[in-house]
């Protein structure tokens, strides 16, 4: 298998069981949601784009196409923590507001990620990809 592909598939795949282990720890309970679950610890999206910012800089070096790939992670990383995590915040507030107002409705979750959350995401993405390209 192209070592590309794989350390992108085995590094999202990675980062999903640990967040799956850590729930169980956390909650007590094994559900299967959390496979696809968003937010927590570690960011899959940040532990993505890093590898696949890593594989670019590994095959091609200081490229334009690296360059682009890290403005891009950099974007991904900046929202996990930022605009994603400031609406998971304000959902929680609107369905504070919903109950205590007996307003029944359904709202979707997004949870968004700490700093220190993208950090350890993108930590466990660039040592995947760098143990898939070289071991």
């Amino acid at each position: 298998m192209n070592k590309t592909l794989l350390a992108l598939i085995l590094t999202i795949i990675l980062v999903q069981i640990i967040k799956v282990i850590i729930l169980y720890i956390k909650e007590k309970e094994f559900q299967i949601k959390h496979f696809i679950k968003t937010g927590g610890m570690p960011s899959s999206h940040s532990a993505l784009v890093t590898s696949l910012v890593t594989i670019i800089y590994l095959i091609e070096g200081f490229s334009s196409t690296f360059t682009i790939a890290l403005v891009l992670a950099l974007i991904v990383m900046r929202d996990a923590f930022g605009v994603r995590r400031t609406v998971g915040e304000e959902t929680q507030i609107i369905k504070k507001l919903l109950k205590k107002n007996r307003i029944k409705t359904k709202l979707h979750n997004s949870e968004g990620h700490t700093p220190y959350q993208v950090t350890i995401g993108a930590i466990i993405g660039l040592l995947i990809t760098l143990i898939i390209f070289f071991f």
